[in-house]
């Protein structure tokens, strides 16, 4: 009981932090705390390290070169300081993960957890590191190069960091917790690539995108110059979060399902 308090006081602390250096809303700060204390619960200091590795590593790229990514204030709905929404869309697969581990102690739900977070690590390191090409992403529904910063769209330092991130989550979890083994690690690392595969699918065809009436530019912002913005394509309920979340959860729980299968 006193080390489940001091990881929810971490999680606290961390959200705190995360709020005063700007990377955090208020609600963004609360719902890291929630996150934080679900992940507790059920993998102790082990999951918090996960945690903590994403949040961390996101923040650190979302902040690097800062000066090269202002035009993608023009396309993107959200800025760098993360919201409730887009904390629970990030990390509220793990939470639940968590919890169901808490309750039954299975490896199902170990392995549910680290490609949760694996394929949040993928799609981050994707979209942040990936802005940062010299080269236009190319869109994949019409084969063309497309701004940066438009959803659905892939360059090779974008892919490649997307599978990295994975990578990174999948190596530390097979260190940390003994029952994972070498072919799990490799299966977790596909599994979270496969996140951000996902997500640029979803973000190529389902996700809402508007266009605004005073310049032209296709955005996710509802606001743009000053006017509302005009439906263009895509699910109307469907924005960036959505997508994540609807991502992370699709790679993680097939994935899962198959690894646990092989695993037997």
């Amino acid at each position: 009981m006193i080390n489940l308090f001091i990881q929810i006081l971490a999680s606290i602390v961390v959200a705190v932090l995360g709020y005063k250096r700007k990377s955090l809303t208020v609600s963004g700060a609360v719902g890291t705390i929630i996150v934080g204390s679900a992940v507790s619960i059920g993998f102790g200091y082990r999951g918090l390290l996960l945690l903590g590795v994403f949040f961390g590593s996101s923040n650190y790229w979302s902040k690097l070169k800062a000066g090269k990514k202002d035009s993608l204030k023009n396309k993107v709905a959200k800025g760098e300081q993360r919201d409730i929404v887009q904390v629970f869309a990030n990390g509220g697969v793990a939470a639940f993960t968590g919890l169901m581990f808490a309750w039954s102690d299975s490896l199902f739900w170990l392995l549910f957890f680290v490609g949760s977070i694996a394929a949040a690590t993928a799609d981050t390191w994707a979209s942040e590191i990936g802005t940062l090409s010299k080269k236009q992403p190319i869109l994949l529904t019409k084969m063309k190069r497309v701004d940066a910063g438009t959803s659905g769209a892939v360059s090779v330092l974008g892919t490649n960091a997307g599978f990295l991130g994975s990578l990174l989550i999948s190596v530390l979890s097979f260190l940390v917790w003994p029952e994972l083994s070498v072919i799990l690690l490799v299966g977790l690392t596909l599994v979270g690539f496969s996140g951000n595969v996902i997500d640029t699918i979803l973000g190529a065809t389902i996700q809402v995108v508007y266009r605004c009436p005073i310049c032209g530019m296709e955005t996710e912002k509802r606001v743009h110059c000053g006017q509302e913005t005009t439906y263009l394509k895509g699910l109307r309920l469907c924005n960036n979060d959505v997508v994540n979340f609807i991502s992370i959860l699709l790679a993680s729980s097939l994935g899962t399902y198959f690894l646990f299968i092989l695993q037997g």
